[in-house]
């Protein structure tokens, strides 16, 4: 197939990695380009004999290039079909698409999907989508049809969140693409949630703990759990509803408490059994009596690029240390980070550190990631994201 998209030449031997499947094209493999290039224009990228190699988004940066086909494809509404089938058939595999316990997944990981910067959510009917640059944005309209598409009738709405993920001289706003959401409430593992995907965190829930959170409730049952960074309170319903004794979620986020109680409410009369705190989480954890039996900590991602990793670390450690200080003996400590660049094995080292200099007896009872539906491309091991540990401290 002729491609009528413009070419990028790359020098002899940088065309190895894109044999191999990986999504980028750093701007130091490129030998010529036209110098017209706009961001998020659709390219071809070509080895330096000029033998095709992939398709992607161009955007001036260290990333020049996201791949998004490695075949000779027209990216039309065609292709992206073909995309959004191929991913919905493997969370249909996961036993995700008509569950009637759990209405809310991730349809589109990124490179994990292979589809660099979209992000898909389902959240009970309605399609959240978050582009991370300008080409994929640019194709918002054609993806929201091929959802239609593959899912029919069981498709209410499609809501483009990007406005917060894309610089803002592109002057996006976030948008309903198409139909009217029927509902905000959501069910994970029977646990309810009220999602706000206009204004809440990432396309509204944290979607990547679902598993982690139905881990915990199988631990929580007469148990006191402190949940801390509690954002929507997702672990402190599923502890909850599980038959924990008491919770307590605590959030520096006046907002994300409001959520989180609100999401308590929604689940049943547990009022006597939770209580909600605004606070800073380290200083909150220092003054707490050692009565918790289980404590959770899930973090924002303290490193977003690799320059912030060492003290991403240090914040992790002191984070881990002061937790394992208070546990109640016998207690578990479920840990969390969702920083890239901080690695499992780092992590795992950085938590080992905590608990040696806390002077606490520790196992590792649960080595923890994301769900399948945040699929880890093998070709492409960025796509790896998130890890945990669940300890035991005696």
């Amino acid at each position: 197939m002729m491609l009528i998209y413009p070419k990028i030449k790359l020098l002899k031997g940088k065309e190895i990695s894109i044999q191999r499947k990986h999504h980028w094209v750093f701007s130091g493999a490129i030998a010529q380009k036209d110098e017209d290039l706009q961001n998020g224009q659709l390219v071809q990228v070509v080895d330096h004999k000029d033998n095709f190699l992939a398709v992607g988004h161009f955007q001036y940066g260290s990333i020049m290039v996201r791949l998004i086909s490695f075949e000779s494809a027209t990216i039309n509404t065609d292709f992206w079909i073909k995309k959004i089938n191929t991913a919905f058939r493997l969370r249909e595999t996961l036993g995700l698409i008509h569950n009637p316990e759990t209405n809310v997944y991730r349809l589109i990981h990124g490179e994990g999907d292979g589809l660099p910067g979209l992000i898909i959510d389902l959240y009970h009917g309605t399609a959240v989508i978050q582009t991370h640059h300008i080409g994929m944005y640019r194709q918002v309209k054609e993806i929201a049809q091929a959802l239609k598409a593959v899912y029919g009738e069981k498709l209410d709405a499609v809501y483009d969140k990007s406005a917060e993920t894309l610089p803002k001289n592109y002057g996006v706003e976030n948008r309903l693409v198409f139909g009217q959401p029927k509902t905000q409430t959501v069910l994970e593992y029977g646990c309810q949630y009220e999602i706000d995907w206009e204004k809440g965190q990432k396309t509204g829930f944290f979607v990547d703990q679902r598993e982690n959170r139905h881990l915990l409730a199988q631990y929580s049952k007469d148990r006191k759990v402190l949940n801390t960074f509690c954002y929507s309170g997702g672990f402190s319903v599923a502890a909850l509803k599980a038959g924990a004794k008491e919770v307590h979620s605590v959030d520096i986020s006046a907002k994300a408490i409001a959520l989180t109680e609100a999401n308590v409410a929604l689940n049943g009369k547990f009022k006597s059994r939770h209580t909600a705190i605004v606070a800073d989480v380290v200083k909150y954890i220092r003054e707490i009596t050692d009565d918790f039996d289980i404590i959770v900590l899930d973090p924002p991602a303290f490193a977003k690029n690799i320059k912030a990793r060492h003290n991403a670390v240090q914040a992790y450690k002191r984070l881990n240390g002061e937790a394992l200080k208070k546990i109640k003996s016998g207690g578990l400590l479920f840990t969390f980070s969702c920083s890239q660049v901080v690695d499992k094995q780092l992590f795992a080292h950085t938590v080992t550190a905590a608990a040696l200099e806390s002077g606490r007896k520790v196992k590792i009872l649960h080595y923890l990631s994301q769900p399948p539906d945040h699929p880890i491309n093998i070709f492409h091991t960025e796509t790896e994201y998130l890890k945990g540990l669940v300890l035991y401290v005696e």
